[in-house]
């Protein structure tokens, strides 16, 4: 299989392998895209009793008579969703800690903080919980998000507040996704005046003053709560199809309401 377009058949095939009769062997054609959400998939599945052999992220080996064993199991916070909490620390400058989460998660998007630090941001690690100070000036930094493609959208809007140019690379799964993130990131960001350069690959957002203005969210989750941490910066931000969060955060209406006191994000929907 290729893969350079999506990990998600990877991951998909490697799960059913339990349920195989006999070996089950993947090899890679080209570069193995989205290497961390292999990872993760790699470790639930071990985390429920099967090991499956992983050469170079070139070749996955499962030889066979290993059954998936129930267990109680926690689940960890998800680190894409609480990364547009911490967004919103730092665009508001103010100050947010998600809990629930692990440190040492296999998560990709677990690293988030860590660009908000460059950016200027004040980060504490705790036991069980990431804290997150927003700064009073924001400043641009050039970051390979391949990683952690999900929290894409979330930096390039950080981004829009910030001084200078960011440059995000390694974006291009972002193509393939509920929409072609790169195009409506580019689209969007121009409505709130901020000028972007998109690539094939890359996304530059040259920062300066954003304005209010309606947001389409082209019936993905993402540009929805990306666009909405604009509210607790600036007035007139309006969300089309806020009911889309409802994909990955039912509840982020909710909670971002409970964070501002009255949100002062306006919801429009279809």
């Amino acid at each position: 299989m290729h893969g350079s377009i999506s990990s998600q058949f990877i991951s998909a095939l490697l799960l059913t392998a339990p349920l195989h009769q006999g070996p089950l062997t993947i090899e890679i054609a080209g570069d193995q895209i989205s290497k961390s959400y292999i990872d993760m998939t790699l470790q639930n599945i071990a985390d429920f009793g099967v090991s499956i052999e992983n050469e170079a992220y070139q070749r996955y080996h499962y030889p066979a008579g290993q059954r998936y064993q129930a267990r109680h199991y926690p689940i960890e916070g998800d680190a894409s969703g609480a990364s547009y909490l911490w967004g919103i620390a730092a665009v508001s400058g103010g100050t947010i800690t998600v809990e629930n989460i692990n440190i040492n998660s296999a998560q990709g998007d677990i690293r988030f903080p860590e660009l908000l630090e460059q950016m200027g941001c004040t980060v504490t690690r705790h036991e069980r919980a990431i804290t997150v100070q927003g700064a009073s000036k924001l400043r641009a930094i050039e970051v390979d998000m391949s990683l952690m493609p999900d929290t894409a959208q979330t930096l390039a809007v950080i981004a829009a507040c910030a001084q200078g140019s960011t440059v995000l690379r390694g974006l291009s799964t972002l193509r393939v996704k509920e929409t072609d993130r790169i195009a409506a990131l580019h689209t969007e960001l121009s409505k709130i005046g901020i000028r972007a350069e998109p690539g094939p690959d890359f996304l530059v957002v040259h920062g300066g003053t954003p304005h209010g203005a309606r947001i389409a969210t082209y019936e993905d989750h993402r540009m929805a709560m990306s666009f909405a941490l604009l509210g607790t910066r600036i007035s007139g931000i309006e969300i089309e199809e806020p009911e889309v969060v409802a994909k990955s955060f039912p509840d982020f209406w909710r909670v971002l309401g409970d964070i501002l006191g009255a949100s002062s994000v306006s919801l429009e929907s279809a």
